[in-house]
């Protein structure tokens, strides 16, 4: 049941129904037997209960417990007793040295390994001050682990897939001491986490989920209660809404009074209890027509990690089906666009379901937003619904982490020590003997030979092969396709990867400033193998660059293909991405004109793409942040890896799944898969409204109608007032007829459908004008305000060759050369004489 619009139903009574429901729930709730059940109350001698849950004693079999020493604390129940389980803050393991838990493993598979940590003092040693690490043989939990908050305990949540007979978790003090209160290693249900899920940006499938170690960093039960570990099947704690919620004031609690359904093949009452499904947070505005605003949680989360999201909705609030639509947002990107909750159901109302969506590393701030907003569909009233939310980090993963167990006699262990250490010494000399004669024979066979690179070789990648510090270039389809690189050289380059010279991360992986030994700067872009950008891009972006060669586009330097590594190296931009001198960063901003040379410069090299060849290139992914300045502040459009060819020439698109980054997609492209270079085209209209706007394409902390610039910037246009909307950095500088022409060039590029947009050519001609109308020495005629290349004089044939021209030297590998490249030739220039009453 759900209370009527426009009224708040009584707190106790609202309250009643919870627990009604929590109490039915206890009682039929779907029943799950782990394979693996150990539960351990670390430090005690005896079991302890908690609920209804039993946890043993410290080292009971078949748990065994390896450390030196035998320290058992405890502390007070008094001091713990206002924590939930506080029973098993009560005790405690002190380590001294490396040591761990070893668990028989009855079946393979994803387990729950829990950890419980509570500081206190027993007799000289002070927890709060312990800092150690914590690992399995496969996985790094925690590295240097301090506890934040040293008058609360810390629950610590990982979903491993064990592949192993035993399972050792390891304690390895980084300053003396090492402590654990509890801990739990559960199986859970082989199709808990599937293998894919929806990438918010670039849009695309993530892969490799089912084997991937993760974190849980939050589990939330939207609009309903906290749900403890024996209401939940899996014994997982559901923690309550509202202290993440931003707007509270535009959220109501739905509560459901009967059965959730199940369809065959989806959710289960193991994907999440029905507590979580028969309660929601609805968007309280849904009965008006002017809902402007979004529901929005905000959540504390560690920046530089990819993230998997998963969504739990249930339709308990329609009373028909196909009634609800709604948008999801996750980290400032759509993760769901008009949502239809009736179509994944199957037609069904309260229908359990989820929603699986990953951000990747670059795209997660400190600052996790969650939104739910209201439907761009036509007649449709704004309304949306979350019943539950599941944060889980993606672990970068990491190497085994091997400890010595200790024990046994101490002065056995100082002469093992001292045996290892002179054995390693030894080992690092005989390791620089043998670099420093490796470094003399290569540097003896440094020549500039030629590395074939086959294309479709790439997935058995050359180990055997000999290779130079760097090989020049070769030409022809079948030979190489850049200069390929040693893996030493670009290590070398980029001072060994460090992390204080990434300029850059992407969906392919980080990208790194480089400096070779000529003192050439390069930009190092290095595949990361958990990145789901991978083999197919590294192909793209080497073939495509290797054949194209123009002034607007960044420069393929070269490659690197040994040890399994996937590196691509390119020109330096020094001046970073257009992105970032708009909004975002500290980068100096752009006047006006110099943004309108930057796109005229995009407009160049996508135009070269779409006709520089028998057959278009379509970009996929045009956006600011693909859109690289040099320390001239050129433009040069970046990043193929999505790109894909074009129709041929008796079709008239390209079918294929839906790829790029929300925002930016052409919604034609969006709702048919059907690709064309009008996509690129509608793509470079969204980057030319945020270059007036200096704002993200995408922001759910806005007001509803604000969320998306291409629609908010339209309403705008379409009214004759795009100039209250402009940067207000600029806004006193744009004459009225730039500003004017320029929101013509942006609406026609925004067109719903493809064949109403113009081409490239014609959006490259526009700004040029809209360049010349800004230029106060400009004298132009009317007949500028033509708008299609087709429509202009005959002598656009004359350009047209000049362009061909260009593009046959180019992929002739003459563009390089400054007598020869013919994309240096100022589009202004010719324009002037063809349009001017004194040209030709």
């Amino acid at each position: 049941m759900m209370a009527p619009s426009g009224k708040k139903r009584p707190q106790a009574a609202t309250t009643f129904i919870l627990l009604c429901i929590l109490s039915s729930f206890c009682i039929c709730k779907a029943q799950f037997k782990p394979a693996d059940s150990y539960l351990v109350d670390c430090g005690s001698s005896k079991s302890t209960t908690v609920g209804q849950r039993t946890f043993t004693s410290d080292g009971a079999s078949p748990v065994k417990v390896s450390t030196s020493q035998e320290i058992l604390a405890g502390t007070s129940a008094n001091g713990v007793a206002s924590f939930d389980n506080s029973a098993l803050y009560q005790t405690a393991r002190i380590f001294t040295s490396p040591s761990s838990y070893t668990f028989p493993i009855q079946k393979q598979g994803r387990h729950f390994v829990r950890l419980y940590f509570f500081p206190f003092t027993y007799q000289s040693y002070d927890l709060s001050l312990a800092k150690f690490t914590v690992s399995t043989q496969d996985v790094l939990l925690l590295s240097d682990f301090q506890q934040p908050d040293k008058t609360a305990p810390l629950f610590k949540e990982y979903s491993l897939n064990i592949t192993r007979d035993t399972l050792v978790i390891s304690f390895k003090p980084s300053n003396g001491i090492a402590f654990i209160n509890a801990i739990e290693v559960v199986s859970v249900p082989d199709d808990l986490i599937i293998d894919t899920a929806q990438m918010v940006n670039p849009v695309q499938q993530y892969s490799g989920l089912s084997t991937q170690p993760l974190e849980t960093v939050y589990r939330v039960n939207m609009g309903g209660p906290k749900v403890t570990p024996d209401n939940d099947t899996l014994s997982r704690a559901w923690v309550t809404d509202q202290k993440y919620l931003l707007n509270p004031t535009v959220t109501k609690q739905v509560v459901y009074g009967k059965d959730v359904n199940y369809k065959k093949g989806g959710a289960t009452q193991l994907t999440a209890p029905d507590i979580v499904y028969g309660t929601a947070a609805e968007l309280a505005a849904s009965n008006t027509s002017n809902a402007l605003f979004n529901m929005t949680w905000q959540f504390d989360v560690d920046a530089g990690f990819s993230y998997l999201i998963r969504f739990h909705f249930c339709d308990i609030v329609s009373k028909a089906l196909n009634q609800l639509y709604f948008n999801a947002y996750v980290g400032g990107f759509s993760a769901q666009n008009n949502l239809d909750l009736s179509v994944m159901s199957d037609n069904q109302l309260a229908t359990a379901i989820y929603i699986d969506v990953v951000l990747s590393s670059n795209d997660a701030s400190s600052k996790l937003g969650i939104s739910i907003g209201p439907s761009t569909l036509n007649n449709v009233l704004p309304d949306g619904i979350l019943n539950g939310l599941e944060v889980m980090k993606i672990s970068t993963g990491g190497s085994a982490f091997t400890v010595g167990s200790g024990g046994g006699n101490k002065n056995l262990v100082v002469i093992l020590g001292a045996v290892l250490g002179g054995v390693g010494l030894l080992i690092i000399v005989v390791v620089l003997v043998l670099l420093c004669r490796k470094k003399k024979t290569l540097e003896k066979q440094h020549s500039k030979t030629w590395m074939p690179f086959s294309i479709n070789g790439l997935t058995s990648l050359s180990t055997g092969s000999r290779t130079s510090y760097g090989t020049t270039l070769t030409s022809g389809l079948n030979g190489s396709y850049g200069y390929r690189f040693a893996f030493s050289v670009l290590q070398e380059a980029t001072n060994n990867f460090d992390e204080n010279w990434v300029i850059g991360v992407g969906g392919f992986g980080k990208v790194y400033k480089g400096v070779l030994r000529d003192e050439t700067k390069v930009a190092v872009k290095r595949g990361n193998p958990k990145s789901q950008q991978g083999l197919n891009e590294f192909r793209t972006e080497i073939e495509l660059l290797s054949r194209l060669r123009h002034r607007h586009l960044v420069s393929l330097i070269g490659y690197c293909d040994e040890r399994n590594e996937m590196i691509l190296v390119y020109e330096y931009m020094e001046k970073g991405t257009l992105k970032s001198h708009l909004y975002g960063s500290d980068n100096p901003s752009l006047n006006w004109k110099q943004r309108l040379e930057v796109c005229i410069g995009a407009a160049r090299g996508l135009h070269y793409l779409h006709t520089g060849s028998a057959k278009a290139i379509i970009h996929r992914d045009v956006k600011s942040a693909n859109i690289l300045l040099d320390e001239n502040l050129l433009a040069k459009v970046a990043d193929f890896g999505l790109s894909k060819t074009g129709p041929e020439l008796d079709q008239t698109h390209v079918s294929t799944a839906v790829k790029g980054s929300f925002g930016y997609l052409d919604p034609e492209y969006f709702r048919r898969q059907q690709l064309t270079e009008k996509s690129d085209v509608y793509s470079f209209g969204v980057v030319l409204l945020e270059v007036l706007c200096a704002r993200p394409v995408i922001d759910p902390t806005l007001p509803r109608e604000m969320v998306n610039l291409a629609e908010w910037g339209m309403k705008w246009q379409k009214r004759g007032e795009l100039h209250q909307i402009v940067d207000q950095r600029i806004s006193g500088t744009i004459r009225p007829d730039s500003l004017r022409k320029f929101g013509e060039t942006v609406e026609k590029c925004l067109a719903d459908y493809g064949v109403e947009r113009p081409s490239m050519g014609d959006v490259l001609w526009n700004l040029e004008y809209v360049l010349q109308l800004q230029d106060a020495d400009s004298t132009v005629s009317d007949v500028n305000s033509m708008n299609r290349i087709v429509e202009l004089p005959s002598q656009v044939q004359n350009v047209g060759a000049l362009e061909s021209i260009s593009v046959t030297m180019a992929e002739a590998g003459a563009s390089n050369e400054p007598d020869h490249d013919l994309s240096d030739v100022s589009m202004s220039r010719v324009f002037s004489q063809l349009i001017k009453a004194e040209g030709r």
